[in-house]
């Protein structure tokens, strides 16, 4: 949804028809970063930049100055730009912003960067806005959702990539849409156009391991494939700043806490969608339910909340992450 919206700002600026107040806000800040980024690059020229395009910084501005800054005419171009970096600052003052919403100087395109913040839909700013302007929310995504983010940004590019080498990406960088992206370009450079990503891909030149993470843990573990599991954690062990103990704990409560709502599952045909993960990957999940009944993933998952009570020195001494989680498999394993 997010990156469809994107593209329609970004295509009506292309056609030359940028909006008169851009209000971007919310928890994703890579998303405000591309609309106001495409912005402050492609509106005006490099020779109109030098007198018609202003950044401003919340922190050091009054939400007047903007409002004086934004009324000013253009010198020898069609508009000006002025792009406010950080307006989150300004979240106290921001409403005085309403009468030049309401009637927003038609040379200028005004741009508010409002980061890690809601905006009120009830304000009257906020209407304005939306009769006058564009508002744009970028919202964090899940990690079930980064996956498809991330086939959807690369098929824009004429890219594809197997669903492994996008888990990879998820399980090492979370959701952070930024760093995600910046690899994916890294490795569009060095790619051929067209080309596949694929888990050798990844691991040559990100670093991350296609044998030893934290989702070919799970699958050991879900197929019962006990001489993979632990192969994995010893490597774990031995790369513990890499694989923190916390990040493979969250990793098996929330799988096996889906294997639990798999089995409650009346209609198993619509398990993806219910379980929030990709089809390509819901077999998994049928091999799992089979190798663990609801009482035992039950018991596993009361298992992993121990082993993380322990981690954080409640009931256990001076053990290390490797035991804690060589611990954890045998109680998962037995």
């Amino acid at each position: 949804m997010a990156f469809s919206k994107v593209t329609h700002i970004i295509n009506d600026i292309k056609l030359g028809k940028p909006a008169s107040i851009y209000f971007l806000f919310g928890d994703e800040p890579y998303y405000i970063d591309v609309i106001s980024g495409y912005i402050e690059q492609h509106v005006l020229t490099e020779e109109e930049k030098g007198f018609n395009q202003t950044i401003l910084y919340g922190r050091d501005v009054s939400v007047n100055e903007i409002i004086s800054t934004a009324k000013r005419y253009p010198m020898m171009a069609e508009r000006q730009v002025v792009i406010v970096k950080e307006a989150q600052d300004l979240s106290r003052t921001v409403d005085q912003l309403l009468p030049y919403a309401e009637q927003p100087q038609p040379t200028t395109v005004l741009v508010f960067c409002y980061k890690y913040k809601k905006f009120d839909k009830r304000k009257k700013l906020y209407k304005a806005i939306e009769k006058n302007g564009v508002l744009f929310e970028s919202k964090k995504l899940y990690e079930n959702q980064i996956p498809d983010w991330i086939r959807s940004v690369l098929a824009s590019k004429g890219y594809t990539i197997t669903p492994k080498a996008s888990q990879m990406l998820v399980e090492f960088l979370g959701n952070d849409l930024g760093k995600i992206n910046n690899e994916l370009e890294k490795l569009q450079i060095i790619s051929k156009p067209g080309a596949q990503f694929t888990p050798e891909l990844i691991e040559e030149n990100i670093g991350i391991s296609k044998d030893f993470n934290n989702f070919e843990l799970q699958n050991a573990i879900g197929s019962r494939d006990v001489a993979k599991a632990f192969k994995i954690i010893q490597y774990f062990g031995h790369n513990s700043k890499n694989h923190p103990l916390v990040m493979t704990l969250a990793l098996l409560f929330s799988f096996f806490s889906k294997i639990l709502k798999y089995h409650a599952l009346t209609n198993k045909a619509d398990a993806a969608r219910a379980l929030g993960v990709s089809p390509y990957f819901i077999k998994d999940y049928q091999i799992a339910a089979r190798n663990y009944p609801m009482k035992k993933a039950s018991k596993i998952i009361s298992a992993i909340r121990e082993i993380d009570m322990k981690s954080k020195g409640v009931g256990a001494g001076n053990i290390t992450q490797g035991d804690l989680l060589k611990e954890l498999l045998y109680a998962i394993f037995n």
